[in-house]
């Protein structure tokens, strides 16, 4: 099945690498009049533009943005430009993510347990809202939040992440209960995917393949797929829906990741 995003346009938090980065790109490929893509950083969102210009996207269908994922006036800002730019904003990927904040839940630093959480779980909520105040609220459109299998499971040392990812799992249903029936809302749930994020989880990554019962890590774009896939209306009639994209880590295996 192709799935297409024609006629759409899409905005990509934490876009300029990993899962993000790889959904913009797919995003485009699968026929989006516009991909807006945000981080923090100028320096590394231009880069992805440009990055994604290199592999074949047209510029004008790409607008790239520096803003903080977990303030409220940087989301409605790129929400007011990306409906600006192209004309409506139709699917919502809330991305963005960090975890610094390791440790028992006992002695974790609070402050990096607070950004944790205002990024993996505040911060999808604010641009939520803005994307329903500036055009969903009256034209629909998808929103797809990127969780974790971590928030599906207690584990060692990463008790404030898992705790925010089980949060962003809830606000989806909630959401998906609230935004019913002309905006869906669902979530990917991704094992231990090839990102910066995952960290020392590479650092050998033949035993983090085991762990998976299809024997690999993920690649970003295992996850991106799915992303499309559930921002497009081959998925129309799914919402709340939380799909683990996971090497089979939660449906074909007894363990899992711990």
């Amino acid at each position: 099945m192709k799935v297409s995003v024609e006629g759409k346009v899409a905005l990509v938090t934490g876009a300029s690498r990993g899962i993000g980065y790889a959904t913009s790109l797919e995003m485009a490929r699968s026929g989006a009049d516009g991909v807006t893509i945000t981080s923090r950083k100028p320096e590394t969102i231009e880069a992805a533009a440009e990055e994604l210009a290199e592999s074949g996207i047209e510029p004008d269908r790409i607008l790239a943005l520096a803003n903080r994922a977990d303030d409220e006036e940087s989301a409605n800002e790129a929400v007011a430009a990306t409906v600006e730019r192209f004309g409506s904003l139709d699917i919502l990927v809330n991305n963005a993510g960090t975890n610094p904040a390791a440790g028992s839940l006992m002695d974790v630093d609070l402050g990096a347990l607070d950004k944790t959480w205002a990024v993996n779980m505040r911060a999808p909520l604010l641009w939520a809202r803005a994307a329903y105040h500036a055009w969903m609220g009256e034209h629909g459109g998808s929103i797809v939040n990127v969780a974790s299998v971590a928030g599906l499971r207690p584990s060692p040392v990463m008790g404030a992440y898992n705790i925010s990812k089980a949060g962003l799992i809830h606000m989806t249903r909630q959401l998906a209960h609230e935004l019913a029936p002309t905006i869906r809302v669902n979530a990917v749930a991704p094992a231990v995917v090839r990102t910066r994020l995952a960290g020392l989880l590479l650092e050998n990554e033949e035993h983090t393949a085991r762990m998976h019962p299809l024997g690999r890590v993920g690649e970003p774009e295992d996850v991106a797929r799915m992303i499309v896939y559930l921002g497009s209306d081959s998925s129309s009639w799914m919402t709340g829906a939380i799909v683990p994209v996971d090497g089979g880590v939660t449906g074909a295996s007894s363990s899992g990741i711990s």
